[in-house]
C-alpha cells in the first residue's frame, strides 16, 4: 500500500471526527496527520489564543494585496502524507483549495506556530520536519513557555532529510523580520505571566 493510499485512509478517518470530541476541559480539535499516524491535538487554551491574536493583529495590516492570513486551517500535501493545522499561515488570497478543501502548501509564504505547554515536540520536531518537506519558505516558532522564538527559512533536502538552511533565534522583546514583515515580540505574553491582559 502506497504512502498516499495510507494517507487517504487516514484522511477519511480523520474527517469522521467532530468538533467537541472529548471532555469539556480537554476538547480535541481537528487532528493532524504525519508519518502514517493521526496526531490528536488539544484545543488551544486562552493564553495560546491571546498570543495568536496579538501576532495576527500585527501581521495582517502588513500584508500586501493578494495575501491573506488564515487561522487554524488544514494544510495538506497528500503526496507526502501530511496534514497539518498551523496556528497562522500567510497564503495567496485567491488560492484554489485542494480536493479535500485544504490549503495547498505551495500557496503558503509563512507559517507561525505557537508552542503549546502539552506538546512542544510537535512544533520543534514534527513540524520542523514536515514544513520544509512541504516547501514552506518561512517557519516561525513562538514559544510563550520561555519567551523565545525561532525563524527558519530556505527549505532544503540537500542532506537527504528535509530541513531549513537558515535559522535565527530571538527572545521576547526582539523584532522578528520575515521578508518585509516585522513581528514585535515585546508585547507577547508568556504562559506564566498572570498579569497579562
Amino acid at each position: 500500500m502506497s504512502e498516499e493510499t495510507i494517507y487517504r485512509h487516514l484522511r477519511e478517518f480523520r474527517d469522521t471526527f467532530r468538533e467537541g470530541f472529548g471532555s469539556e476541559s480537554e476538547t480535541v480539535r481537528w487532528p493532524e496527520i504525519s508519518q502514517g499516524q493521526i496526531l490528536m491535538m488539544m484545543s488551544p487554551k486562552a493564553r495560546h489564543q491571546r498570543v495568536a491574536h496579538r501576532l495576527r493583529t500585527q501581521l495582517e495590516p502588513q500584508l500586501a494585496p493578494g495575501l491573506a492570513l488564515y487561522v487554524e486551517t488544514d494544510l495538506e500535501d497528500p503526496g507526502l502524507g501530511v496534514l497539518r493545522v498551523p496556528d497562522l499561515a500567510v497564503v495567496a488570497a485567491d488560492f484554489e483549495p485542494t480536493a479535500a478543501d485544504a490549503m495547498p502548501p505551495q500557496e503558503c509564504s509563512l507559517i507561525i506556530e505557537i508552542v503549546s505547554r502539552s506538546n512542544p515536540a510537535n512544533d520543534y520536531e514534527g513540524k520542523l520536519r514536515d514544513y520544509p518537506a512541504m516547501g514552506i519558505p518561512h517557519y516561525v516558532i513562538v514559544d510563550p513557555r520561555d519567551g523565545t522564538a525561532v525563524h527558519y527559512w530556505a527549505p532544503t533536502t540537500r542532506t537527504g532529510t528535509p530541513a531549513y538552511d537558515n535559522q535565527q533565534h530571538y527572545v521576547f522583546g526582539d523584532t522578528i523580520t520575515v521578508q518585509d514583515w516585522k513581528i514585535d515580540t515585546a508585547g507577547l505574553p508568556r504562559y506564566d505571566d498572570e498579569t497579562s491582559p
